[in-house]
């Protein structure tokens, strides 16, 4: 058996999440799926997966063995390319990741108008709520809301994002007012697991280099920020977010922005893609298009949260806490 062609289809099945998902990719039948599985793991001579009869999963050597692979099928498809003059030609499938938010609101209306840019390219958006190995999962792109560890990927920075408190006017105007961190402990806490679950830090105070934590017994914690923001606007209480989540709402007067000055550190936003990716016509094509609009997006988000009226602050007598 041809190994290249025994390496398609054990990368087919790891993004199918099964050999029966693999046979229906690949075109090949289950019996030719085991056959290529088998082949490999007799090559190498170390189990590469481990099986069950509805799933698939990888040894430890297999984790590493899929790797290598998707890198040597990566590097055959560069190399087609150039072989046939198509370098230049954007086309074929553009894997894409981004998490859901961000990934709805703020990639997809690019996404949208880059196909119709380039009819030639398709694009397939992951929309995660997890951390994604580009490489191992089969992606070209990224879209990156954190501070980024060194890595063999190539970034692009297009903005930086916000960690914001913020409540209904009518809540606010109905509830003790809020003048530093230690006072949220008197309020209603809407918490979403991203952002802690119980507790919010804060940057020191002047003079200290103790960070602040603030520990809070929510009324109601979420996994999903929108149905944070939605219980924040009718107004059950304070939530913590990240600015873009909610700078429609700001805008509108839905919601305002409690303890600016508190605020920790923003957090930057950057494209990413795996080195030596950015070659790739589709992958070059889409960094040149999304970059500008990108930039100009997280550009005019932040200037909305900027301009938009903050909560009021009333004055708290005698020294500040310092916790």
């Amino acid at each position: 058996m041809d190994r290249i062609d025994a390496m398609k289809i054990f990368v087919a099945a790891l993004d199918e999440g099964s050999l029966a998902g693999a046979s229906r990719k690949t075109g090949r039948s289950a019996a030719a799926v085991s056959r290529a599985i088998a082949f490999l793991e007799a090559h190498v001579g170390v189990p590469l997966l481990h099986r069950t009869t509805r799933s698939i999963k990888l040894s430890e050597a297999g984790e590493r063995y899929a790797l290598a692979c998707r890198k040597v099928l990566m590097d055959l498809e560069e190399a087609d390319r150039n072989a046939a003059g198509e370098r230049s030609v954007p086309r074929g499938m553009l894997n894409i990741s981004a998490t859901v938010f961000s990934g709805v609101e703020v990639l997809r209306p690019i996404v949208d108008a880059f196909m119709d840019e380039f009819p030639t390219v398709s694009v397939r958006m992951n929309l995660l709520e997890r951390a994604v190995n580009l490489v191992e999962e089969g992606l070209d792109l990224a879209l990156r809301i954190t501070h980024l560890a060194d890595s063999t990927l190539v970034a692009h920075r297009v903005g930086e994002v916000r960690r914001v408190i913020v409540a209904s006017p009518r809540y606010l105007a109905t509830h003790p007012r809020i003048s530093e961190p230690a006072d949220l402990g008197k309020h209603q806490v809407i918490a979403s697991t991203h952002m802690g679950p119980d507790s919010w830090s804060f940057p020191p105070v002047e003079g200290s280099s103790i960070a602040r934590s603030v520990a809070f017994t929510p009324r109601l914690v979420v996994n999903n920020v929108r149905a944070a923001v939605a219980s924040a606007v009718e107004g059950h209480g304070l939530t913590r977010v990240l600015s873009y989540h909610v700078a429609g709402e700001v805008r509108q007067g839905l919601l305002q922005v409690v303890l600016p000055e508190a605020e920790p550190a923003p957090i930057p936003v950057h494209i990413v893609s795996p080195f030596g990716r950015l070659s790739v016509p589709k992958v070059r094509a889409f960094v040149d298009f999304a970059l500008p609009r990108l930039r100009s997006r997280f550009a005019s988000l932040s200037k909305e949260m900027e301009m938009a009226p903050k909560a009021p602050i009333q004055p708290r007598r005698g020294r500040m806490s310092t916790e």
